[in-house]
């Protein structure tokens, strides 16, 4: 039986869903419409659709490397889901979708202006160290940090005033980032240990990963909700009590064990963060 899957299968329209697969479509959109929203928000107008696709590129460039630079070890752990063990679509056209979607992002990050650029290309470049050193690393995290705290920059330095944005929203950000690193490679920890993929949470352990990121997460929310100049809203408020709540609820949950109770409050806490964002994205202006 081999163990590395074949870098020739042709794409085809049959293999194209399983392309699309191979971008991590979850995350990939996931980030892309909260950057939209955000840009939207904070009055980027028509500088958003340019928004939308660079970002779009950026993650799936960072999604395809992931999967062709782990194609090996899939094989090697019998991870069928991936769609290149599958044997639905070639390494090859994986690698080359990675490339190409990665030069695609540097025109559309310039679109904002070379500021702006500079700094989106820099967040697709953690994305990229993640992949190919980082992710069996302790500083794993850093990453994640990082390419969010400056995701909320990449928009308002495409404004006309063309400035880094408040402090807060790059903390909010990065409190995002890391706090989502920990909770989402939960699901994987056992396909990760066969993999040989050694980040921070992996290292931890499910349950201490758990009460950081959603610790993490309730930071998150506290400051985006709290740290914006002017009164707070309905939806911040609602973002503020949701956000707390399923926190609070996730870490009770970790602390006596119940980890499939954890996980989904933590996910609903990341969303209290993305909601509180998007409620004071006027304040990014």
């Amino acid at each position: 039986m081999d163990t590395e899957p074949s870098p020739r299968a042709p794409l085809t329209a049959g293999s194209l869903p399983a392309l699309l697969r191979a971008t991590h479509p979850g995350p990939s959109l996931a980030v892309t419409c909260f950057a939209s929203v955000l840009a939207l928000s904070a009055g980027r107008g028509w500088g958003t659709p340019w928004v939308a696709g660079a970002v779009l590129a950026g993650q799936f460039s960072v999604g395809w490397a992931n999967d062709w630079m782990d194609s090996g070890r899939d094989q090697r752990a019998g991870r069928r889901d991936k769609p290149i063990v599958a044997g639905l679509v070639g390494v090859g056209t994986v690698r080359r979708a990675a490339l190409l979607a990665l030069a695609v992002s540097v025109p559309l990050s310039l679109a904002s202006g070379p500021r702006a650029a500079s700094v989106h290309l820099l967040a697709v470049i953690l994305g990229w160290a993640y992949n190919v050193k980082l992710k069996f690393t302790r500083w794993s995290v850093v990453p994640f940090a990082g390419a969010f705290a400056l995701l909320p920059m990449f928009v308002t330095l495409g404004l006309p005033a063309g400035h880094k944005g408040p402090w807060w929203a790059a903390v909010g950000g990065g409190l995002l980032g890391a706090g989502a690193h920990f909770t989402n490679v939960l699901p994987d920890l056992d396909d990760d240990a066969k993999t040989g993929v050694r980040g921070l949470p992996q290292r931890l352990g499910a349950t201490p990963s758990l009460l950081i990121g959603a610790t993490l997460l309730g930071l998150g929310v506290l400051v985006v909700c709290l740290a914006p100049e002017g009164p707070m809203g309905p939806a911040r408020t609602a973002s503020l009590v949701a956000g707390v709540a399923c926190v609070a609820t996730a870490v009770a949950a970790a602390m006596v064990g119940r980890t499939r109770l954890a996980f989904p409050c933590s996910m609903l806490a990341a969303g209290a963060v993305v909601a509180a964002f998007i409620d004071a994205g006027s304040n990014l202006a």
